[in-house]
């Protein structure tokens, strides 16, 4: 009954945005005020998420120890409405200041147990300066809480948390940092910024995490371009898991490891070919971690190789990628774990699986990939993905609490403390996107996970994971 009775809230609302998105065709109807000086807007997005989740966690959570309900349904849903404020100094200087909150609910109980729940926080808060010295030089700075995303988002990208008492656990509306400060030049299309970061991070899982760094990229197009940056972790309480040695017991922890953490990430695309492999394009990062108070060495990267067929029917696109994030080594001295930060964490981007990426995050794992992309009408995309789910490291801890929190148990961080075989998981996903209009998207999608020899051998018993959803947001 109360799944019939989401479904019917769900096609509710998406009336009520198609209706809503009918009447504004013609102008932007947040638009309140123009002219050669000034501009005031208006900012809306909103989504509602109808989500059902059967053997979760491949039914490891459905123990005699755990009061935990291995199948849920759950509506997640979210407002974003903001204002901007754009003032033109003159051609060449203009100062600009945005405001947004966020308001998420979950109602049911999610795939990390919390009902019920949500959280009404700031998002933007931010004042710019924009200065042209002539047609191939710039100038930019912004202070205060925003967005900001480095190269393809393997380390820098989401800003904010969500989920858990905030709600909206799949939906994850919070992006910007609570604390920013960003100085930006532009030369032709050479980038270049330098920046300090402080997340917005759960109140119950508050590490006090804060970053400096700097990054520099040259985009030829959206399809080739190459960059490098380097962060700086200044402060931080979040603690790192050390295996035991020779794997042989728990975990050790070690609170407030990240402070002092470097970071340097290679990043580059692009189509290296003419003529008939001129839609070939290849994809490349790197990057490499090292803290000396803690001994900490550690690395990840990924390649990808991919074809476009744009002549062709539905416009296909195929690729394959690996991608690998060191784990600790139980036979050393020193910490292999590699940290991965703030990544971008949807499947198109570094989320390691589909369902998977739920219970592993971008630390000891390696994942292959392949991916089929197509457009079967103008605004209908459907996207096939499969990926193959390793540890790096035998007897090494692969995941260090539920979609990257710190849970405790007794006081003690969750750890599991490695795999005897390499072979976690392999995930299957098909996704539908569809376009309504330029301001209305449809969202839906099928995944099921199949335990690997590393993860059955640890119970007696697993399950087929499997999940779906479907949901619809509005942005203006």
């Amino acid at each position: 009954m109360r799944f019939i009775k989401t479904i019917k809230t769900c096609l509710l609302f998406t009336v009520i945005l198609y209706v809503t998105s009918i009447t504004a065709q013609q102008q932007n109807p947040l638009l309140f005020h123009k002219n050669s000086k000034t501009e005031l807007r208006g900012y809306l997005q909103t989504g509602i998420n109808l989500v059902a989740e059967t053997n979760l966690f491949w039914n490891l959570a459905d123990t005699p120890t755990l009061d935990y309900d291995s199948d849920t349904q759950w509506i997640e849903s979210y407002l974003k409405p903001g204002i901007g404020f754009i003032y033109d100094i003159n051609s060449k200087n203009k100062l600009y200041t945005k405001v947004s909150i966020v308001g998420s609910h979950t109602l049911g109980t999610d795939a990390f147990d919390e009902a019920n729940t949500g959280r009404i926080t700031l998002e933007e808060a931010h004042i710019g300066y924009k200065t042209k010295f002539s047609d191939a030089f710039s100038f930019h700075t912004v202070l205060g809480s925003q967005e900001l995303k480095l190269g393809t988002g393997m380390l820098i990208s989401n800003g904010a948390s969500s989920g858990f008492e905030r709600g909206a656990l799949k939906f994850g509306p919070r992006k910007a940092w609570q604390y920013a400060g960003l100085l930006e030049m532009n030369y032709k299309k050479l980038n270049s910024k330098f920046f300090y970061l402080a997340p917005n991070e759960l109140p119950s899982n508050d590490t006090d995490n804060a970053l400096i760094g700097s990054d520099i990229n040259y985009f030829a197009s959206k399809n080739s371009y190459i960059g490098l940056s380097y962060i700086n972790v200044i402060s931080s309480q979040a603690p790192y898991p050390k295996a035991a040695p020779n794997g042989i017991g728990a975990p050790i922890i070690t609170p407030g490891s990240r402070e002092n953490l470097n970071a340097l990430n290679l990043y580059a695309r692009n189509n290296p070919f003419k003529n008939k492999l001129k839609n070939l394009f290849f994809g490349f990062d790197a990057a490499y971690q090292w803290n000396s108070r803690i001994n900490l060495n550690s690395w990840g990267g990924r390649i990808q190789l991919g074809h476009e067929f744009p002549q062709t029917k539905w416009k296909p696109t195929v690729m394959y990628s690996y991608q690998v994030f060191s784990g600790d080594d139980p036979n050393t001295d020193g910490l292999e774990r590699f940290d991965p930060l703030y990544f971008e964490g949807s499947p198109s981007a570094w989320s390691t699986g589909s369902k998977s990426s739920m219970v592993f995050i971008n630390s000891n794992v390696q994942a292959h990939g392949l991916t089929g992309k197509f457009q079967i009408k103008p605004r209908d995309i459907i996207t096939l993905r499969y990926t193959h789910i390793r540890a790096h490291q035998l007897l090494s801890p692969i995941q260090f609490g539920q979609a990257a929190r710190v849970e405790f148990s007794d006081g003690i961080p969750t750890v599991v403390s490695g795999v005897l075989n390499a072979h976690l998981a392999d995930d299957f996903f098909i996704e539908y996107n569809k376009v309504v209009t330029k301001n209305i998207y449809v969202n839906a999608g099928f995944s099921l996970s199949v335990a690997g020899d590393g993860i059955s051998t640890i119970v007696d018993e697993t399950a087929l994971w499997t999940g779906a959803f479907i949901n619809v947001v509005l942005n203006y």
